[in-house]
C-alpha cells in the first residue's frame, strides 16, 4: 500500500510538470459578419497560418480557435469575399469580430459543396450550401426564383413531376425531408400545387441540404436535411427591395431599429392574377332578368419577418416567423325572379380549398466562455387544410308595393380539414476546446397535435362532427458529436443520436442512431471519405397524388404503424484543381424499412374508414454513384451533376410481395448549368440550364377481361367491341411501375440586365422555360380506337387499345422587374 502510494504520487508529479512545460494555450473569438449588411458569414472559416489550425463558423457567425502563445497570423476567409488577415502576438484570451468585404461581381462559387474553402479538408460528405446570389442569376420557371428547383439540379436530388417543387432525395419519399426554416420544421413547401415552394428567396441568408453523413445534431427524417437560415436584416442602412413578375409581387424591407444594437426584416409576396380575373368579370357584367354572376380564382402569399437584438458582446435574442396561404375558391350567385307569383330566389354557391403554414422562433444566443457557445430555441409550427362547400337558398315574396314581405332562409354547409402542430424547446451547445476538437451537444423536446381526418356537417338545425378525434404525442431527442482531427492526413465527425417517442394511441418507441464520417488526405488536393449514418422518423404522410397536394395527410407512429428508418453508407473523393475547379465523387447504398404505401383502389378521402386500415409498410433500397463537377471563379462559371441510381420498394400485400420500382426510379439524372457575367462592369448575366431524366415508372392495363365471353385478350389489340361494349371488363394490369415513360429534358434560358440609377439597382430579367418546346410526358392514358371488317358475312366491330401521352408545360416566356433601394 505504501508503494502505491508513493508510485501513484510520483506520476501525479510528472503530470504536473509536464503541464507546466507546455506552452499556455489562449482563445481567440468572435463574430465574422458581412461589412455592409452585417448577416452572419455562416461556415466561414478562419485559421493560424504558423501552424495550419484552424476552425469555422457556426450558423450564427461565430467561431472558437484555441491557440499557444506565440505569434500568430490569422487568415479569415469566406467564399465571394475578400480575405482579411490578423497578425499579432497571441498573450491573452482575444475577442476579435470580423467584418468581411465583398468581392467584385461574382467572382465566386457558383454552388459549393462546402462553405469552406477547400472540400477535400472537410470530414462532411453529401451536402451542398446554396448561394442566395447565384440562385437569383438562374433561368426561373415563370420568372419566379425558387429555391428547390435549383436544389434539383444537385446531384442525387430529384424532382416529382413536371414543375414541381418537391424533393426526392436518394430515394426517399416527401416527407423524409426535414425542412428547417430558423429551426422551425415545415409540414408543406408548395404553393400553387406544387409548381412553386413557400420560400421567399429574398427573405434567406444560406440554405444547406444533406444527403447522407447526418451530423447527430440532425434527427427525425430517414433521407435529408434543408436547413434555411433567414437573413437577420441590416444594422447599419435601411434598405428595400421590390420586383414584379408574371406570377407575383414581391416587396423586401430592412434596416436598423437601433443601430449596431436592433435590426429588422420584413417581406412579402403575393399573387396578382387573382386581380386580373376578377377585373375581368366586372367589365363583363350584365344585368339580366336571370342573372348568373361566378367568380373564380386563386392566390397565395407569404409573409417573412426577423428582428434580432445585441444585448452586450455575449446575449443576441432573434425572434421570426413565418406565414402563407393558399386559397382556390369558386363563388357562385345566382338571382331568379317570378313576377307571376312576385317571388325573389336567390342561390349562392361557396366551394374552395385553402392551406398553409404558420411558424415562430424565438432564439437566445449566449457565449458562456469563449469556448463555449449556446443556443436556446422555441418554436411554434402549424400547418393547416380546409376544404369547404357551402349552398345558401334565400326566397323572398314581395309585395305590389316592391318591398319584401316574407323570406325563407336556408344553408348547408360541409367541411373536410387536417393538420397538424407543433410546440417545441431546444438547448444546443457548441463547444470548442482545442483545434482538434469541435464538440456540439443538446437536447430537444416537441409536443404534436395530428387532426388526420375530420368533417364538419352543419345545416340550420344541427352541426355534427365526424372523422378520427386529435392525437397528442411527445418527441425527445438527445444527441454529441466530435468533429475531431486524429492526425494530419485522419479527421472525422463521430456522433450518436438519440430518439424517442410516446403519445395517443402509440407504445413507446426509442432508437439509437450512431453517426460516423471521416475523410484522409490523400494528396494536398485529394481526399477519401467514407460516412454511415442511421435515421429514425416518428410522423408520416399520406400520400397518393404526386403534385404537392394539399390534401396529403400528417400522421403519427402508433401501435400499429411504425417508425420508419434508415441506414446509409456512403464513400467518395473530393478534389480541387488549381483552385478554381471540384469535383466530387460519391457512391452511396441506403436502406429503409416501414416505408409507408396506400393499399390499392383506397380512397384517402373516405373519412369513414380509419387512416390506419388503408396503409401498408414495407422496405424500400435505394443506391447509386453522384458526380458533381463545378467551375468556381471567374466570369464564366457552371457545374455538371450526373446521377446513377436504382430505387425500389417491397410490400406483403402489393406486386404479390415482390420488389418493384419506385414512382422515381431514374436510372440516369443529368443538370448542366452554365452561367457568364458581360458588359462594361460584369454585371449583366446570363445563364442556361439543361435538365435529362429517365421516364418515372407507372402501372400500366396490359389486358382485359371481357365478362360476356370470358377470353382473355393479352395484348389489347384487335379486340372484339362486341365483348365489353355493353358489358362490364375488367383490365389487367402490369407489374406495379413496370412501365416506364418516354424520358425527360429541357432547355432554359435567361438574360439578365443590372442598370445602376441615382438612387439604387434595376434589374430586367427576360427567360424561356422550355426553349425548344419539348412535349415532356406528364401522365399517361389509354384511348379506344374503333374499327370493323366483313368476317363469314358478318361484320365484326374491333377496338385496338393505345397509350396516350399528356404533357403539361411548352415553351413558356417570363419577364421580370426588380429595384433596390
Amino acid at each position: 500500500m505504501k508503494h502505491f502510494f508513493f508510485t501513484l504520487l510520483f506520476l501525479i508529479l510528472t503530470a504536473i510538470s509536464v503541464l507546466a512545460q507546455r506552452p499556455q494555450r489562449y482563445t481567440i473569438s468572435g463574430y465574422m459578419k458581412d461589412s455592409l449588411s452585417t448577416e452572419s458569414l455562416i461556415s466561414a472559416t478562419v485559421y493560424n497560418k504558423a501552424n495550419w489550425a484552424g476552425t469555422s463558423t457556426n450558423q450564427y457567425g461565430f467561431y472558437s480557435l484555441t491557440l499557444p502563445m506565440s505569434d500568430v497570423e490569422l487568415i479569415y476567409s469566406y467564399v465571394g469575399y475578400n480575405t482579411q488577415t490578423r497578425s499579432f502576438h497571441l498573450r491573452r484570451d482575444t475577442i476579435i469580430n470580423i467584418n468581411l468585404e465583398g468581392v467584385m461581381p461574382l467572382q465566386e462559387v457558383v454552388i459549393t459543396a462546402d462553405k469552406t474553402s477547400r472540400i477535400q479538408e472537410s470530414t462532411q460528405m453529401s451536402a451542398m450550401n446554396v448561394p442566395i446570389a447565384q440562385i437569383k442569376s438562374l433561368p426561373a420557371f415563370l420568372g419566379e426564383v425558387d429555391v428547390f428547383k435549383v436544389l434539383q439540379l444537385m446531384p442525387g436530388i430529384q424532382s416529382g413531376v413536371e414543375g414541381s417543387s418537391g424533393l426526392y432525395v436518394r430515394g426517399g419519399g416527401p416527407d423524409q425531408n426535414l425542412i428547417l426554416l430558423d429551426g422551425v420544421p415545415v409540414y408543406n413547401i408548395s404553393h400553387l400545387f406544387g409548381f412553386f415552394s413557400v420560400f421567399n428567396a429574398d427573405a434567406i441568408n444560406n440554405v444547406e441540404v444533406i444527403k447522407g453523413g447526418f451530423p447527430a445534431r440532425y434527427g427525425g427524417r430517414a433521407s435529408s436535411v434543408i436547413d434555411i437560415n433567414l437573413k437577420e436584416g441590416n444594422m447599419q442602412k435601411f434598405h428595400g427591395d421590390a420586383s414584379i413578375g408574371i406570377v407575383t409581387t414581391k416587396v423586401t424591407l430592412e434596416g436598423p431599429v437601433i443601430k449596431d444594437k436592433t435590426s429588422f426584416i420584413v417581406s412579402g409576396r403575393r399573387t396578382h392574377l387573382e386581380m386580373l380575373n376578377a377585373l375581368w368579370y366586372f367589365l363583363n357584367y350584365t344585368p339580366k332578368e336571370e342573372r348568373k354572376d361566378n367568380l373564380a380564382g386563386y392566390y397565395f402569399y407569404d409573409l417573412t419577418a426577423k428582428i434580432n437584438h445585441r444585448f452586450s458582446e455575449k446575449d443576441r435574442i432573434y425572434l421570426s416567423a413565418y406565414m402563407g396561404d393558399d386559397v382556390f375558391h369558386n363563388k357562385e350567385k345566382t338571382e331568379r325572379r317570378d313576377r307571376a307569383n312576385n317571388v325573389l330566389v336567390i342561390d349562392k354557391y361557396d366551394n374552395g380549398i385553402k392551406w398553409g403554414n404558420l411558424t415562430a422562433a424565438f432564439r437566445w444566443n449566449h457565449i458562456f466562455t469563449n469556448k463555449l457557445f449556446g443556443n436556446t430555441t422555441f418554436t411554434y409550427s402549424r400547418f393547416r387544410y380546409n376544404n369547404w362547400n357551402r349552398r345558401e337558398k334565400t326566397i323572398t315574396t314581395i309585395i305590389s308595393t316592391g318591398n319584401p314581405k316574407d323570406t325563407q332562409h336556408s344553408f348547408f354547409e360541409t367541411q373536410l380539414m387536417s393538420g397538424i402542430h407543433d410546440w417545441s424547446g431546444k438547448i444546443a451547445f457548441d463547444y470548442v476546446p482545442s483545434p482538434n476538437h469541435y464538440v456540439r451537444f443538446g437536447v430537444n423536446t416537441i409536443y404534436h397535435t395530428f387532426t388526420p381526418e375530420t368533417a364538419v356537417v352543419q345545416d340550420p338545425d344541427e352541426k355534427r362532427e365526424f372523422g378520427k378525434e386529435k392525437l397528442y404525442t411527445w418527441e425527445y431527442s438527445a444527441y454529441m458529436e466530435d468533429d475531431i482531427k486524429l492526425t494530419t492526413l485522419l479527421k472525422a465527425n463521430i456522433g450518436l443520436h438519440w430518439s424517442a417517442f410516446n403519445g395517443d394511441g402509440s407504445k413507446f418507441y426509442n432508437f439509437l442512431q450512431p453517426r460516423v464520417s471521416a475523410r484522409y488526405l490523400i494528396t494536398p488536393q485529394l481526399s477519401a471519405k467514407v460516412s454511415y449514418s442511421r435515421m429514425a422518423q416518428y410522423i408520416h404522410l399520406l400520400s397518393n397524388s404526386y403534385t404537392g397536394m394539399p390534401v396529403d395527410l400528417w400522421v403519427p407512429s402508433t401501435n400499429q404503424v411504425r417508425p420508419q428508418t434508415s441506414d446509409q453508407v456512403a464513400v467518395g473523393l473530393a478534389h480541387e484543381y488549381r483552385e478554381e475547379y471540384e469535383i466530387t465523387l460519391e457512391g452511396y447504398y441506403k436502406t429503409m424499412n416501414n416505408v409507408l404505401e396506400y393499399k390499392s383502389g383506397t380512397n384517402f378521402l373516405n373519412i369513414g374508414e380509419n387512416w390506419e386500415q388503408k396503409i401498408l409498410q414495407g422496405k424500400g433500397r435505394s443506391y447509386g454513384a453522384e458526380v458533381f463537377a463545378q467551375k468556381k471563379t471567374g466570369t464564366f462559371t457552371g457545374w455538371v451533376g450526373y446521377t446513377l441510381s436504382w430505387t425500389d420498394r417491397q410490400f406483403e400485400r402489393l406486386n404479390n410481395g415482390k420488389r418493384f420500382s419506385y414512382k422515381y426510379d431514374r436510372r440516369h439524372d443529368i443538370s448542366i448549368v452554365l452561367m457568364r457575367h458581360f458588359g462594361k462592369n460584369k454585371k449583366h448575366e446570363m445563364s442556361a440550364v439543361w435538365v435529362f431524366g429517365s421516364g418515372n415508372c407507372v402501372t400500366v392495363p396490359i389486358g382485359i377481361y371481357p365478362e360476356e365471353d370470358g377470353r382473355h385478350y393479352l395484348n389489347l389489340q384487335d379486340v372484339p367491341s362486341s365483348t365489353f361494349r355493353f358489358a362490364r371488363s375488367y383490365y389487367e394490369y402490369s407489374e406495379k411501375n413496370g412501365y416506364r415513360m418516354k424520358p425527360y429534358h429541357r432547355l432554359d434560358l435567361s438574360v439578365t440586365f443590372v442598370q445602376e440609377k441615382k438612387r439604387g439597382e434595376q434589374r430586367w430579367t427576360f427567360g424561356l422555360y422550355n426553349a425548344y418546346n419539348r412535349k415532356n410526358p406528364f401522365y399517361l392514358d389509354t384511348e379506344q380506337e374503333w374499327s370493323g371488317s366483313w368476317e363469314a358475312e358478318t361484320f365484326v366491330d374491333r377496338v385496338n387499345f393505345k397509350f396516350v401521352q399528356y404533357s403539361l408545360f411548352s415553351i413558356i416566356p417570363s419577364i421580370s422587374y426588380s429595384f433596390k433601394f
